[in-house]
C-alpha cells in the first residue's frame, strides 16, 4: 500500500484527498502546512506526495525545494493541488521539482488516477 503525504491547510481538502485515497487502497499522512509536511517526510517512508501552493507558513513551492534537498526523497512524486492554474506558476513548480499538477476542484477519480500512475511503489 502506498503513502501519500497530503500537505494542505484546509482541513476539509485534506479529509477530500483522505476519503478518495483511503478506500482505493492508500495510507493518507496528513499535514497542515509545508514545515509539517517536510518534517512528516523526512520522519517516515512516503511514496508520494500531494500539496497545496498557499499555505501559511512554508508555502508548498518552498516546501518541495525542502523535499527535493534530501537524497532520500529525490525520487518521491509530487504533485500540487491547487486553485492556482497560471502557466508560469506551474513552470515554476516543474522547475522547483513538481511532478504534476491538478487544479481545485478535484474530481476523486482523477485524483485516484493520478496516485496509481504516479506513487512509487
Amino acid at each position: 500500500m502506498p503513502t501519500i503525504l497530503t500537505v494542505d491547510d484546509s482541513p476539509s481538502i485534506r479529509t477530500m484527498i483522505r476519503l478518495a485515497l483511503g478506500p482505493a487502497g492508500h495510507v493518507v499522512v496528513e499535514a497542515a502546512d509545508g514545515a509539517e509536511g517536510l518534517a512528516k517526510a523526512k520522519s517516515q517512508p512516503i511514496d508520494m506526495v500531494i500539496t497545496d501552493l498557499n499555505m501559511p507558513g512554508m508555502n508548498g513551492m518552498a516546501m518541495i525545494k525542502g523535499l527535493r534537498g534530501v537524497p532520500s526523497l529525490v525520487g518521491v512524486p509530487i504533485v500540487f493541488l491547487s486553485t492556482e492554474s497560471d502557466d508560469s506558476i506551474k513552470q515554476e513548480a516543474k522547475a522547483a521539482g513538481a511532478t504534476g499538477w491538478l487544479t481545485k476542484p478535484f474530481k476523486a477519480e482523477q485524483l485516484i488516477a493520478i496516485v496509481n500512475k504516479l506513487a512509487r511503489k
